[in-house]
């Protein structure tokens, strides 16, 4: 065994998770979470009301999508927005150009922007910190400008996917409770490739590379190869997400789904639940859609852009008060309470201790 080989073997084992698994009782509530969520549609009936629930799953979707790149191996990639595109666009025109089954056409959605996502990747991680999130700015707004003009496409006014052809083959509903299944199942595949990540060497690799990238690359880790691997996989359910946002609105133009607002949202909805945790572009997702259609229904058109202000004003708290997100408090709240509880426990302990020896003299 050679030098490197030594190093890597001692990367794996350095770097190697641990073999504890969730208590029972997390599992129990996990369980519980999932049933709930499954009779949502069964419980509300109004169509906005599911609207609401769908874009809620959707916003976490791709903030689960996001932290995978963004949060695990943290290269904060503010142009995701593009796969989001190419997803919506490869689906659409495979579905009304060729025919294509529509769950074909998502698989293929997510694989194109997977394979350009390498192409993109291998220029764009040559660069470091916000240089690299400048460079995926202006890779979106590239694609942006290539769909804007390309005729085949639809150009500027866009593509509609036909209402005539419902069913699950071309994943075309009437009723919201099929797109909220979808997107609820799709949301749970993602929060699983996030907890094999996490739990995996890829986890461990990619949090390396985040925290002490040095140290990784002198345990033989390959930075450019394990970055590249989470763009990937990032851009892969991230392409997904936006082939579910084509069927569901049953229309697309390069202002819908190659908007950079949207980058942004993908990694504020990570960024205020919690970067680098499991549930917290859940938790962030919720709080963030509620806030857009909360604005919209009480503004209307008067207060657009109310919800950015509010956006950018989150941005502040979080970066000053609570960098952590929603998950790192809630975590410090309970590590909180414990100690209390510990100190309390030892406070009557010694108590106990004193008044046993002084009843002893």
């Amino acid at each position: 065994m050679n030098i490197q080989e030594k190093t890597v073997t001692s990367a794996h084992e350095l770097l190697a998770p641990d073999s504890h698994g969730k208590s029972s009782v997390k599992y129990i509530l996990l369980s519980l979470c999932v049933i709930c969520a499954l009779l949502v549609p069964v419980v509300v009936k109004d169509p906005s009301h599911q609207n609401l629930a769908i874009l809620i799953l959707m916003a976490a979707q791709l903030g689960v999508a996001w932290n995978i790149v963004g949060g695990y191996a943290g290269q904060v990639s503010l142009g995701h927005v593009a796969f989001y595109g190419l997803g919506a666009y490869t689906s659409t025109l495979l579905l009304t150009q060729w025919g294509m089954n529509a769950w074909l056409a998502m698989l293929c959605g997510g694989i194109l922007a997977a394979l350009i996502s390498l192409v993109i990747g291998w220029s764009c991680f040559r660069l470091n910190g916000h240089y690299f999130g400048m460079a995926t700015i202006a890779v979106a707004e590239i694609i942006q400008i290539i769909f804007t003009n390309w005729e085949y496409a639809g150009g500027a006014v866009g593509l509609t996917l036909p209402m005539d052809q419902q069913g699950w083959s071309n994943m075309i509903f009437t009723d919201k409770a099929p797109y909220y299944y979808i997107a609820l199942g799709l949301l749970l595949l993602t929060l699983a490739v996030n907890y094999w990540i996490e739990h995996s060497y890829l986890g461990y690799y990619f949090r390396a590379i985040k925290d002490e990238p040095d140290a990784a690359r002198s345990l033989g880790i390959n930075l450019s190869r394990y970055k590249q691997i989470a763009f990937a996989v990032s851009s892969f359910f991230t392409a997904i997400g936006g082939s579910l946002y084509a069927q569901k609105e049953l229309y697309i133009d390069p202002g819908s789904v190659l908007h950079t607002g949207l980058s942004i949202k993908m990694a504020l909805v990570s960024i205020l639940g919690g970067v680098g945790t499991l549930l917290g572009p859940v938790i962030g997702a919720g709080v963030l859609t509620f806030i857009e259609e909360g604005t919209r229904a009480l503004f209307g058109g008067s207060g657009r852009g109310t919800d950015l202000v509010i956006y950018a004003a989150l941005i502040v708290v979080i970066a000053v008060y609570y960098p952590t997100g929603v998950m790192g408090w809630i975590k410090q709240f309970f590590a909180r309470r414990k100690a209390v509880r510990a100190q309390k426990a030892q406070d009557a302990q010694d108590t106990t201790g004193t008044q046993a020896g002084k009843e002893a003299a």
